[in-house]
């Protein structure tokens, strides 16, 4: 069984997975699997405010998690910068968000990441991955391997070897409000 088929064993039995995306690496499991998704929040010690990305393959699957994904963004965001590092905050179904992914707020921060691996691991599942960073709450963020903090490795149930190529953050943008924030600037640069 090769990684990919072997992460995909382990999310769909309610697993959590360390993986690379072109950023950084992420520790993540299915959006869809509440225990998972507070295990994941325990074992990063992540605050219950703070919202996760949620990884996705394609902007069909993406819809099924949004309430809107206006042209615009398609126009000037999605076209241009997808798949690669940029998040994207919009306004989320609330039944089919976890509240914890939403760290108890509307919104969703939704990304189609670069790297073929993670895309490959999101279609086989069928469903978005959530994807913050492997680390700690308020530790180094992962963008090698060797990186990776061998006690959070411990914690996870399968982890996928392989490279991050940009090796910075992703840069996120809010396009709930108007006008539309940056909220963290990362590899992408965009001017608003």
């Amino acid at each position: 069984m090769n990684d990919v088929e072997q992460a995909v064993k382990v999310l769909n039995g309610g697993g959590i997975i360390i993986f690379p995306t072109d950023t950084a690496f992420g520790i993540g499991c299915r959006i869809d699997r509440e225990n998972a998704v507070r295990r994941l929040f325990n074992i990063r010690k992540r605050p219950q405010t703070q919202a996760v990305p949620v990884l996705f393959d394609s902007l069909d699957m993406i819809r099924k998690y949004v309430i809107d994904f206006p042209i615009e963004v398609e126009d000037k965001l999605t076209d241009k910068y997808w798949p690669g590092a940029l998040t994207i905050i919009l306004p989320a179904f609330l039944d089919m968000v976890p509240k914890l992914v939403r760290g108890n707020g509307k919104n969703l921060g939704v990304r189609i990441p670069d790297n073929n691996t993670i895309l490959s691991i999101i279609k086989k599942i069928g469903v978005g991955v959530l994807g913050p960073s492997a680390n700690f709450h308020g530790k180094e963020t992962p963008y090698n391997f060797e990186d990776l903090d061998p006690e959070l490795v411990s914690l996870a149930d399968f982890v996928v070897k392989g490279e991050c190529k940009l090796k910075q953050p992703s840069t996120v943008i809010d396009v709930s409000v108007k006008p539309w924030q940056i909220i963290r600037e990362g590899a992408v640069k965009i001017s608003l």
